[in-house]
């Protein structure tokens, strides 16, 4: 199989060595707009992508007859179906030919070199997924779904505190049609803005994003008191090692900070936080949705039966709960091979537990002691925490 890049130009703007692998092929592949500008070649079957995509894909594919060719937008391996395929079939079995991408394009237009700006895809996703990025002086390149995408992206970087960003709208990208439309997000007055478009964003302003070493402060947060501190988390998740793909339980999950955090680091990762109280499911939400996450699972229960069917993890994070029956077995039964749990405790209860699962497993046992300056009446005195154990440990490292 082969995929094949088109530029703005369509047809007239292939190459001739793209032209013969699309007049060559027996099946033809792509969305309508690319299938119709393609000429006519006798026998040549055309088949327009069905929906829902993945889920149909493979069947249609089975069916199709050799040789088969994709056509995709400029780079196909940009957010495009070339990944897709990438994903289904194997690097072996799929050819890629790129045109120029949209991003390259509008890095051009806009004069932004390439190690100075930040993609993000929203197409088909939710447009909170830029909040991640967003921090001043950034630039980010916004691969949009529709006309209404530059809209909403606007609303929301107003409503966070990133007003004064500024917006260019750019349409139809190499093409003839090719239109340029500035407007801040707080101004926001572009009504024309093109079903094919991509936005380019100079962020401007202050708000929730991107977090300078990773770790976001307490108060970006929503919680009752039920949050593991910055200085615990920042700890917790440099023993949980986020890595793009992989999945991570959060149990007992509180506020979700473990758990958002965690997808932050990349944006292919994911997590299920696992809370039995739903006044603390609906903050889970409320912290997911306002910092970027939106497709962070949250599942309503009590370990270790709310574990029960969920997704094998490659990390799991337990902030309370060590000392129910079964919780740690059935985390450590289901963690993957060379997975990592961190567990948190803070009574002497949860120490015996923990000092007991550090002689089985092995790993590492800590103590974790912070103290605060605060007022002290005319001077300054340090006021401490409660004491943290920390366990975290590497499956296979027994």
């Amino acid at each position: 199989m082969t995929v094949v890049g088109v530029g703005a130009d369509g047809w007239d703007g292939l190459p001739e060595s793209s032209r013969y692998l699309v007049r060559a092929a027996a099946t033809l592949l792509g969305g309508r707009r690319h299938l119709d500008a393609i000429p006519a070649v006798a026998g040549q079957e055309r088949v327009a992508w069905p929906s829902p995509l993945r889920e149909r894909l493979p069947a249609l594919l089975d069916e199709a007859r050799e040789p088969v060719v994709v056509l995709a937008s400029g780079d196909p391996l940009v957010s495009g179906i070339g990944t897709t395929l990438l994903e289904l079939l194997g690097p072996d079995r799929v050819t890629v030919v790129p045109e120029v991408s949209s991003v390259a394009l509008a890095r051009a237009r806009m004069g932004w070199p390439a190690e100075t700006v930040t993609v993000v895809s929203v197409v088909g996703r939710d447009v909170r997924l830029i909040v991640p990025a967003l921090s001043a002086g950034r630039r980010l390149l916004v691969l949009s779904s529709d006309e209404t995408t530059p809209a909403a992206v606007a609303t929301l970087l107003t409503d966070l505190g990133w007003g004064d960003s500024e917006l260019v709208v750019l349409g139809h990208l190499g093409g003839a049609d090719e239109s340029r439309a500035t407007s801040t997000a707080r101004g926001w007055d572009i009504t024309d803005v093109p079903r094919l478009n991509l936005l380019a964003v100079e962020v401007r302003g202050s708000g929730p994003g991107w977090a300078a070493g990773g770790v976001l402060p307490d108060d970006a947060f929503e919680h009752a008191g039920q949050i593991t501190k910055r200085d615990l988390r920042a700890s917790a998740l440099a023993r949980l090692a986020p890595a793009p793909g992989q999945l991570l339980w959060d149990v007992g999950a509180g506020s979700g900070s473990i758990g958002v955090e965690w997808m932050r680091a990349w944006p292919s990762a994911r997590a299920i936080a696992v809370e039995p109280r739903p006044d603390r499911l609906a903050l889970i939400r409320g912290n997911a949705d306002a910092l970027g996450v939106p497709a962070l699972q949250v599942v309503e229960g009590s370990a270790p039966e709310a574990l029960e069917g969920l997704d094998r993890p490659d990390a799991v994070f337990v902030g309370g709960g060590a000392t129910v029956d079964g919780v740690l077995d059935s985390c450590w039964d289901a963690l993957r091979p060379g997975g990592r749990l961190v567990v948190h405790g803070v009574t002497a209860e949860t120490e015996a537990v923990l000092l007991e699962r550090y002689r089985r497993h092995g790993g590492e046992l800590v103590r974790l002691h912070v103290e605060r300056a605060e007022p002290l009446g005319s001077f300054t005195g340090w006021t401490p925490a409660r004491a943290v154990s920390q366990w975290s440990v590497t499956k296979g490292d027994s």
